[in-house]
């Protein structure tokens, strides 16, 4: 993709983070392990793509950086202040999240141009006529008439819907947005049209964003730099161009092939129940045809390797592979 200009000090850091949800099992407590020491950055301007299998970690990772969350163990900082309690008021505003279904975020008893004003009241704007002046320019933004602020949602096209769900995103002028699986439910024209009309957001607005997806050549056409999850675990970190070469890592290969139209040229993983949720060793090395001893036994680190930063023991001999 043609990239926005980016700058070098980190919007978003996330340091060592570990997240478990603590539940009950026939009265016993249980807390299953959903991140592992994840550090990611995300600077203004930059959108860093999640992918991964569902589990993986990408939803919790993006509630974690919005505050909904509280890690385990680590630290998430934004523009270098400790997120917690104290922080959410001065951060108001300042990070937003647009859904996978626009239908769950427009109340439908709403007009579009009372939902999108929301964010506006709750800013302190009380006036109706500037309320309705701010509604009407941020619909413009978003490529949708004016009129569309006295409709209801059922009203729209799903397209449309996403395009009112990202007016009211935009409302507070927010320096974060997370993006999770915003156009895994439209046509592939509308896909095409809503991922356009980002990157030409966040030309002009400079907005970092996490984009979450399933689908890489989504990330790869809208995301600088992607975050490949698996088991809560991160084991690639890669320029999106780079996606379109042979990766580094195995489980990045599996999702770069899962797609081909010939199933002899998908690379293919082990049947196993899931990630391995060991201390010790790689958290793929069930399903890695290419795992040995030393990588049940020795757990990765990521490291450099090429373009990458990658946890795999044998990167150099994948990539050749």
């Amino acid at each position: 993709m043609t990239a926005t200009t980016v700058t070098t000090g980190p919007l978003l850091e996330l340091d060592r983070v570990s997240f478990r949800y603590e539940t009950r099992v026939l009265g016993r407590r249980t807390a299953p392990s959903v991140l592992n020491d994840v550090s990611l950055r995300v600077r203004e301007a930059e959108t860093l793509g999640l992918v991964g299998e569902s589990g993986s970690g990408k939803s919790t990772l993006a509630r974690i950086s919005l505050g909904l969350h509280r890690p385990t163990a680590g630290r998430v900082l934004f523009d270098g202040t400790l997120l917690g309690r104290r922080s959410r008021r001065a951060l108001k505003g300042q990070r937003q999240v647009v859904l996978q279904t626009p239908q769950w975020a427009l109340n439908p008893r709403l007009r579009c141009g009372t939902s999108i004003a929301e964010p506006l009241s709750i800013e302190g704007v009380r006036k109706a006529a500037v309320k309705r002046a701010q509604v009407e320019a941020l619909l413009e933004r978003v490529g949708l008439p004016a009129v569309v602020a006295d409709r209801f949602p059922h009203e729209l096209s799903g397209g449309q819907q996403q395009r009112v769900a990202i007016a009211r995103a935009l409302a507070t002028r927010p320096r974060l947005l997370v993006l999770d699986e915003i156009v895994s439910a439209l046509d592939v024209s509308v896909q095409a049209q809503i991922l356009n009309l980002l990157r030409e957001l966040q030309a002009t607005q400079h907005f970092a964003a996490l984009f979450i997806s399933h689908d890489l050549a989504v990330v790869r056409y809208v995301a600088h730099r992607v975050a490949v999850l698996y088991g809560g675990h991160i084991v690639e970190l890669v320029p999106s161009a780079a996606l379109y070469g042979r990766a580094s890592h195995p489980y990045t290969r599996a999702l770069q092939t899962a797609n081909a139209a010939d199933p002899d040229e998908r690379f293919k993983l082990r049947d196993a129940a899931g990630p391995e949720a060991t201390s010790e060793g790689c958290v793929l090395a069930a399903r890695c045809p290419f795992a040995e001893a030393r990588c049940r036994a020795e757990t990765p680190v990521l490291r450099r390797f090429g373009a990458s930063t990658v946890a795999c023991h044998r990167a150099e001999e994948i990539a050749d592979a």
